[in-house]
């Protein structure tokens, strides 16, 4: 039996941003619904949100990027 060692680091690196963000958002919110309120908790989550765009816009142009670089590479 192989063990695909890239395989393994891409899955771990996915499951760890997946929950680092999970934990950001349910914990974070949580705890600024707890303090201070519903209406904070939601301002929370749109700033949250936002801040994430730029993120998200980054990743799909680096993964169209990619694809092109194995598209014309082949």
């Amino acid at each position: 039996m192989s063990h695909d060692l890239r395989k393994y680091a891409r899955q771990t690196n996915k499951r760890l941003l997946i929950g680092g963000i999970m934990i950001l958002f349910i914990v974070g919110d949580g705890l600024i619904y707890l303090f201070y309120g519903e209406k904070a908790a939601i301002s929370g989550l749109v700033c949250m949100m936002v801040g994430f765009l730029p993120l998200i816009i980054i990743w799909i142009i680096l993964s169209i990027i990619g694809w092109l670089v194995k598209k014309t590479a082949q």
